[in-house]
């Protein structure tokens, strides 16, 4: 398979100098879109040129998106199972030279030269989530290939969330191979943590917070902690271990939240544990009137921008959320928030937190601004997969 075998692609008048400068994506007003282009099947493999019939790269095409191009490489070589494999291997060896146990993101899209593509690792197990009819087409191919190369025994198709919709992908849950006994374990700060990889949040585990876990349980010993929207209970269970007083953990979910009870009874931290079914604005506004105060606090809620026309609204929510969270902050103590949407940027999500702290009354200092960790790595064009952002403050 070389570049003459590929369907051509070319791009606008003028239009190949960001691709040409690195960036993965083309977009769809880029292209030329001729009635023989538009037929493709999303997720052809194609050999993008400029107007001129120059080459700019080989990569996946979708029609029907607004990322329509997605570059794989630049030489117009092959886009089979063994460039998948290199690129697979090159991926873990990065996460095993950074980690000493098989517990993390091993593949995170484009920054990894694999776009559309995330896998996490859970020992033995991997989850696998397809979010580009491209990388669908080759579904067979890289699943023989993430088993040379990791010698997994099952591997989950996570397919369900919606990116996939974009790309016209219908989802999917399902696991290659003989399904592990649920729940997992996964231990991560000394605590034995109980997940359901098949019907978990995303790819079951949060591996992107794991520093910022860390982070905070270090400063727990001897304090009063609140975890919001605390899902599997990894900031507040890895306080817990690390001594701290009491945490009080809150979700909505009532499947999470039994997991959460499972991991303390089985870590030994029940008795520090009060563990609460609520929506987190309605128990922080709960607290507040009680006149309950801790010394840590965490807010890591769910995505409040989804789209550029909510950040608006999700910018209102973050401010309201920091607003509610640093009321609850005692005299001198922490405040842990976060943010996960990639269309809330770093200097827009930090001004919604220093507004809500603001309303307050109160003054802080921050401590740390942080982001994923590196097993989440950041591709030089891509400033919005840089998509998790938090801050760490005290508070007068």
């Amino acid at each position: 398979m070389n570049a003459v075998a590929f369907p051509e692609v070319r791009l606008a008048k003028g239009r190949q100098k960001r691709v040409r400068a690195g960036h993965p994506w083309i977009f769809s007003n880029e292209l030329q879109m001729s009635p023989e282009t538009k037929s493709l099947t999303p997720g052809t493999v194609v050999a993008f040129a400029d107007a001129g019939g120059g080459s700019v790269g080989t990569g996946f095409f979708n029609p029907h998106s607004l990322i329509a191009g997605r570059i794989l490489r630049r030489d117009g070589g092959p886009v089979d199972g063994a460039l998948l494999e290199s690129r697979l291997r090159a991926a873990l060896f990065l996460r095993d030279r950074l980690f000493g146990r098989p517990y993390y993101r091993m593949v995170h899209s484009e920054a990894d030269g694999l776009p559309g593509l995330i896998v996490d690792r859970y020992g033995d197990f991997l989850c696998v989530q397809i979010n580009a009819a491209g990388m669908a087409l080759m579904q067979d191919t890289l699943i023989d290939a993430l088993r040379a190369v990791t010698g997994s025994s099952a591997i989950l198709l996570k397919n369900d969330n919606s990116t996939r919709r974009l790309e016209g992908l219908e989802d999917e849950v399902r696991w290659i191979g003989p399904e592990p006994p649920s729940p997992h374990i996964l231990t991560e700060n000394g605590v034995e943590f109980r997940l359901d990889l098949g019907s978990g949040q995303k790819t079951g585990w949060f591996f992107d917070q794991a520093a910022n876990r860390a982070l905070v349980a270090s400063l727990a010993s001897g304090a009063r902690v609140l975890d919001l929207y605390c899902y599997l209970g990894g900031f507040g269970l890895s306080a817990a271990k690390a001594g701290a007083e009491s945490v009080t953990l809150v979700d909505r979910s009532q499947a999470a939240l039994d997991l959460v009870s499972q991991t303390a009874e089985a870590n030994g931290l029940d008795g520090l544990c009060d563990i609460r079914k609520a929506s987190a604005f309605d128990e922080t506004e709960r607290l507040a009137a009680a006149g309950e105060t801790f010394d840590i606090v965490v807010a890591d809620p769910p995505a409040f921008v989804k789209s550029r026309r909510d950040q608006k609204s999700g910018a209102r929510g973050y401010r309201k959320l920091a607003r509610l969270s640093a009321s609850l902050v005692a005299p001198g103590g922490l405040l842990f928030t976060a943010s996960c949407s990639h269309h809330m940027p770093l200097d827009q999500f930090a001004e919604q937190v220093r507004r809500g702290i603001a309303d307050t009354g109160r003054e802080a200092r921050i401590l740390s601004t942080t982001g994923a960790g590196p097993d989440h790595p950041v591709h030089p064009h891509l400033p919005e997969s840089a998509y998790l952002k938090a801050q760490l403050l005290q508070l007068d």
